[in-house]
Order: structure tokens, then sequence, then C-alpha cells
């Protein structure tokens, strides 16, 4: 076969983060005879309002072979250790979800489990005070953890807050450097073989074309290819999760470097914080039907750290995911794919995991079906169990707000259900397949939420470990350990600056 015949010319519509995560993935792991070509256009604008990320940013950036020190100095970026939930469960109350575990199980008893023994005998010390990564961030200080298990430093983890724009720029820059074609030009058309309904190629506005074998959907909300080319289709999931509007903004630094997001609970939903090294990035995500978008856009300008340094953007969107994320010779990535509230950081992660997923499953011109399928069935339940997983904020409430009075009352998935009638019954901890969640983020929340086990495992009734010395133990070298580590700025500035020099 001649070797142009067999070039597999594969199209990404749409830059911004999903289409340049994309187009520098590939460019690192497609197959040689690979041809990527990204099409966008700058008129257009992206949803690129400052990112929180979750810890497995760190492995996507290690495939590429980025440093972090590059990374953080062309994103602007900070640590994360988790989130900061503030007035969730009531005004004047808050907890934190941690990146990590609390400590090291004891024996084959979930050291959870002791806790609960101890809060049944009128003990009121929070999960989180076993947590390594709620030590540091309450202090506003970062180390990274340590790979020796014996020590308490090795139970957190981190992840980054940076800005979204830049990083799809710096990924530009590495997709181009690796044979990444850029193709300047607004989608007028979606052109479709009249044999088998597949893609055929793109038409753009001026009435150049560009015609591929496979296409990548990154065009955002719309889903111009997925949505308006192949008519796929939408589950809607505002029953679950109603807020349906954001309003975002960022503002100049205030208050103290935090490691960490902080999510405010607010009448009709809830307020982002997300400190960069040059501003801080907020927004106000809301439901429509409890609050008008100019008092939204009031109660965020009047709840920042510091000056608001651009207008105000109003984001609408409708939470749920396409009724398939790859259709005939399309996949969708990002927004494309589907909407699931910022609240757990888990919009750059389903980029990522979807692109890994494509990897994995790398498509032919024919022959996908099994493929296809797999990626779906994937796909669809790691929408799932992230949709569980930000309901449950939303239920476990004690807040009267109309809104806050709809979500505590409102049927749940049975998914869930499940898993808050184990924890509730015997303070059990269950999961379904690939959770993206581990064990200790369910607790934290469901924790924090305030729900409560009526009883804890009834093992732990027959057990002769001493829990108490050990659980005093633990808080004391876990607090004494984050007395030691060095403020937020000054771990970052020895971070960016070590590998720098090097």
């Amino acid at each position: 076969m001649d070797k142009a015949q067999d070039r597999f010319e594969i199209v990404i519509a749409g830059g911004g983060s999903a289409g340049w995560m994309a187009a520098a993935a590939l460019a690192q792991a497609a197959p040689r005879n690979t041809a990527i070509t990204l099409v966008e256009s700058e008129a257009i604008g992206i949803v690129g309002v400052g990112e929180a990320t979750i810890p497995a940013i760190k492995i996507f950036n290690r495939i590429l072979g980025i440093s972090e020190a590059d990374f953080l100095r062309e994103t602007k970026g900070s640590f994360k250790l988790g989130i900061e939930f503030q007035n969730w469960l009531r005004e004047d109350h808050g907890y934190f979800h941690q990146f990590g575990s609390f400590g090291r199980d004891f024996d084959t008893i979930p050291l959870h489990q002791y806790w609960l023994k101890l809060r049944h005998e009128g003990d009121e010390t929070p999960i989180q005070d076993y947590s390594m990564a709620w030590a540091l961030a309450k202090r506003n200080r970062f180390a990274p953890p340590v790979s020796d298990p014996r020590m308490v430093q090795s139970t957190h983890d981190y992840a980054y807050h940076f800005d979204a724009v830049l990083y799809g720029q710096f990924l530009r820059r590495y997709a181009e450097a690796r044979g990444v074609t850029r193709v300047e030009g607004r989608i007028a058309d979606v052109r479709r073989n009249g044999e088998d309904g597949d893609i055929a190629g793109l038409t753009l506005d001026d009435g150049r074309t560009v015609d591929g074998d496979f296409f990548i959907d990154c065009t955002g909300f719309r889903g111009v290819l997925i949505e308006d080319g192949l008519k796929t289709g939408y589950h809607d999931w505002r029953q679950w999760l109603p807020c349906d509007r954001a309003i975002a903004a960022p503002c100049a630094h205030g208050g103290d470097f935090t490691p960490y997001t902080r999510s405010t609970a607010r009448a009709a939903g809830w307020q982002w914080r997300i400190p960069l090294q040059h501003r801080i990035g907020n927004g106000y995500v809301h439901c429509s039907e409890y609050i008008s978008e100019d008092e939204a856009t009031q109660t965020l300008l009047a709840n920042l750290d510091g000056e608001a340094q651009a207008d105000p953007r109003v984001l609408r969107f409708v939470t749920g995911r396409r009724k398939q994320f790859w259709t005939r010779n399309c996949v969708a990535i990002g927004l494309a794919a589907g909407f699931m509230e910022p609240l757990e950081s888990t919009s750059i992660h389903l980029i990522q995991t979807g692109i890994m997923r494509l990897i994995a499953l790398f498509p032919d011109r024919e022959g996908n079906d099994l493929a296809r399928q797999e990626y779906n069935r994937l796909t669809e339940a790691e929408y799932e169990h992230i949709r569980d997983f930000l309901v449950l904020h939303y239920r476990q409430t004690e807040r009267s707000d109309p809104l806050w009075a709809y979500t505590r009352s409102m049927e749940i998935p049975e998914t869930l259900q499940y898993r808050l009638d184990h924890y509730t019954s015997h303070g059990r901890l269950v999961a379904f397949g690939h959770d993206l969640f581990p064990n200790a983020s369910w607790l934290a929340v469901m924790a924090g939420q305030g729900l409560e086990a009526e009883a804890c495992d009834p093992i732990v009734e027959r057990r002769d470990t001493p829990f108490r010395e050990r659980l005093a133990g633990l808080k004391k070298v876990t607090h004494e350990a984050a007395e030691r580590a060095p403020d937020h700025r000054t771990a970052l500035d020895q971070i960016m600056g070590r590998t720098s020099a090097a």
C-alpha cells in the first residue's frame, strides 16, 4: 500500500484546553503516518476562567514529559491540597475534602471505623484532623508527599490551580512542535458521507474544506460535530443538579495565598475561589429559577478578595451528558461531551480520561464497533459516578433556602442511595468499579455534610486494637509535620526555581 494512502487523518474541531490537550497527547502517542489537524477560530471565545484540578493531572503532564516547574511557570499555577467547603451543611459550618488518605490503617479494619467508634463515645474530633493535606492547608503551607510509607508525609496528594487559557497556549506550542497542524477558521458545515453517514469533512466559512478519517469534537457546549452534525442527543440531569448558570470574574489577590480551592454555598448556588500566582479566579454557580443574573453578579462582586480585573462573564449550561460520546467516526471531548459543574474540579480530568481512553481504544478507518461500545460504556460509568458524588453535596444539607430545600428533598439516583444506606448503617464505604473518587473522598464529604453512621462495623467491637492512643498519635505527628513545611508561596518559588536552575 502506498504510504500516502496509509496516512490516517485525525481532525480536532476546537481549541482551548480540550482541543490542545487532545492534540498534544495524540502527537505524543499516535502511530506513525498519523496526521493531526486542529481547526479553531480566534473569533470564538473559550470558556477559560481558571481551572482547579485533581491529582491525576500530574500523570497527564508526566506522560507528555512536561516538568512541574515549566508547567507552573507557563500557566501561573499554584498548588492544591483539596477543597474547603464553607456553609454547605449550614451557615458558619465548614469542612475539607482532602487529596489523600486519613493516615494509614492500623490493621485490617479501615481507620475511619475506629474514628466512628470514638464519635459514638462522645469524641467530636472531625475526620479531617487526621489528614496531612488539611494540616498543611489550614496553615497555608505546602510540601510534596514523600515516598516512605512509614511517614505521615506520604499520606497526602496534591493537584494544581492554573490559568486554562495559558495552559491551552502552552500545549499548542508543544503540539505544533511535534507536527500538529493548526487551521484558523470557523466551521460552517459538517459534511457526511452519503453511504454510511460518517463525517467526511468540515467546511469552513470561507469555503475551505478539512477532510479526515476520524474527528474529535472539542467545540464546547454546542457540540458542533457530535450534536449539530450527528444529532446524538443529550441526557439532562437538572432534576439532580439544577444549577444552570455561572457568573465568572477574576480579581486581584487579597487575603491568604491558599494551597486549596474554596467553595462557599450561597442562597441559590455556590461560589468558587481559585488562587493563581497572578490573580484569583472566582465564579458564582447558581440556578436561574431562584436568582436573576443581575443579583448573582452583585453577589459575586460583593464577595471578592480584591478588585475585579475584568467584567463578569455569564456562562449558561445544562448539566448532563451526550447519549453517546463516540458516535460513528467522531468522539466528543470536554464540554462537547457533557457538563458537570466544577464543584469537585472534574472538568480537566474528564478531558484527560476521554483522551487517554481514546488512545487505548485507538480507532481505525473501519471496524470500530467494539472500541466504540467500550469507550461509551466506560465514559458513561465515569460521568454517572461523578454525578452521584456531586449530588451528595446538595442532598445532605440543613440549609433552608428554596434551592437547598428542593435538593434536600429530591429523589436521588439509586446508586447514590445505595452508598448512603451502607454508610448510615455501619459506616461502610462501597464503590462501583473504577470510581474516580476514592473512599477517603466519599468519607470526607459524607462526614462533612453531616451524614452520621448509626453504628460502626461490628468487628470493631471485637478487636482490642489500642486505637485511641494510635489516633491521638496520628493527629499529633500529622500536625507536627505540617508545622515544618514551608508556606505556599515559598514552596512554589522553590520548586519552580530549582528545576529552572537545572
